[in-house]
């Protein structure tokens, strides 16, 4: 025990940086055990599609949506999110979301977003369409 003490008293900045760093992941743990908001992975989404009649919302620019997007799913940008432009969603407010982006960070904050409407069973594909195409799941290219 005396080395660590020695350790800490040589290395103050080290030390606080440690504890810094250990205070911020054990704060972000609590945040996602409690947060209404899950994240699924790509085989819980198929299963939360083909059993529950979940609605996919992809939430990337109408550029990438075309470019590819999961089957089936509706494109809502964060913007219209933001607008408060979210009409296409109204009728699926019962029904659970999945929120779909790039990497899985935009579509928490549009998860976030929707929570504060008033939806409330609300998904996130954990790392967004890269992992959904790396696993090689199925993508649908829009024509328009």
């Amino acid at each position: 025990m005396q080395e660590y003490i020695e350790f800490f008293k040589a290395h103050s900045m080290l030390s606080l940086a440690w504890v810094g760093l250990f205070v911020v992941l054990v704060a972000s743990l609590i945040k996602s055990s409690m947060s209404k908001i899950k994240s699924i992975s790509h085989q819980e989404l198929t299963i939360m599609v083909n059993r529950q009649d979940a609605k996919v919302v992809d939430v990337r620019s109408s550029d990438e949506f075309r470019k590819g997007h999961i089957v089936d799913a509706i494109n809502v940008t964060l913007a219209d999110i933001k607008n408060n432009q979210i009409s296409a969603l109204e009728k699926y407010k019962a029904s659970p979301i999945i929120l779909v982006c790039n990497a899985g960070m935009t579509s928490s904050q549009a998860a976030q977003l929707l929570s504060k409407q008033g939806f409330e069973n609300l998904y996130n594909l954990k790392g967004g369409m890269g992992e959904w195409q790396a696993a090689n799941m199925p993508v649908s290219k829009s024509k328009r």
